[in-house]
């Protein structure tokens, strides 16, 4: 063996420089790792998507404001102009339930509710035991207690029996004493309240939050550059900004919006 053989072979290491180099932890790289994790987190509620947005209630607490009453798959109770309410027609997937569809929930206690058409009615069941609503005002019988078991749910009425659809006319009426075997009884209460989270995966960022102003304050900080370390945001009235929403066009108001600011680098 020569002499060069016996030389120890390996990377030229200078003296006062340490064999192996420490990694340096960045606390930007730990925030994007945790906002990445949050995300990777977040669940995606295919059901209120097949349902247009509108999420399945399951506790008393979620059931207040606008609700539909579902009692087939996206088949929603629809109010009649004469008080009464029917089983109204099938949606597609993906649409909300039509504005006669539409009620106002209102909690009275720990179990029951108020529930107001969309005529401006409180809905009771009468002698008939028809579920109507002409109530101007709301008392005992227009309450309903929400009731679930083994992740079903039922509406009981003042009269002690569960809500269903009556198989002759598709009625609304309470009827049942208890839960049949067929199902009847059984419904969902739907909410299209906001919850926070991100309802769809493919959707754009300001369609998942609901104040105009967070909106805004969210996309101009993707884009704008801070020079000063100052945020500028259009002073202009937002009544443009909510018509673009409304009729479907919020990335191209918030565009324009942008477009008037100086520090903005992707805008004149």
């Amino acid at each position: 063996m020569s002499e060069y053989d016996i030389v120890r072979k390996g990377k030229l290491v200078l003296k006062g420089e340490s064999e192996k180099s420490k990694k340096r932890k960045h606390k930007k790289d730990k925030k994007e790792k945790g906002e990445k994790d949050n995300k990777e987190k977040i669940a995606v509620d295919e059901d209120a998507i097949e349902h247009g947005g509108w999420w399945r209630c399951t506790k008393l607490a979620e059931i207040t404001g606008n609700i539909a009453i579902e009692f087939q798959d996206r088949q929603y109770i629809k109010s009649v102009d004469d008080g009464t309410f029917i089983l109204g027609v099938k949606h597609d997937k993906g649409d909300p339930p039509a504005f006669d569809e539409e009620f106002t929930a209102f909690i009275v206690n720990d179990s029951k509710i108020y529930i107001k058409s969309g005529y401006g009615k409180y809905l009771k069941v009468d002698t008939n035991n028809v579920i109507v609503g002409r109530s101007e005002a709301a008392g005992t019988q227009e309450c309903f207690e929400p009731v679930w078991d083994e992740g079903k749910m039922a509406l009981q009425a003042a009269n002690g029996c569960f809500l269903s659809i009556d198989p002759e006319d598709d009625q609304l009426v309470a009827i049942h004493k208890k839960i049949t075997s067929s199902g009847d009884g059984v419904c969902i209460i739907r909410s299209n309240a906001y919850r926070g989270e991100i309802i769809s995966k493919s959707a754009p960022i300001e369609e998942k939050v609901e104040d105009l102003d967070q909106i805004e304050k969210d996309y101009v900080k993707r884009f704008q550059k801070f020079q000063d370390k100052k945020m500028r945001i259009c002073t202009e009235d937002k009544d443009q900004l909510v018509k673009a929403r409304d009729t479907g066009k919020l990335h191209e108001g918030l565009l324009d919006r942008r477009s008037k600011m100086k520090s903005d680098r992707y805008c004149k």
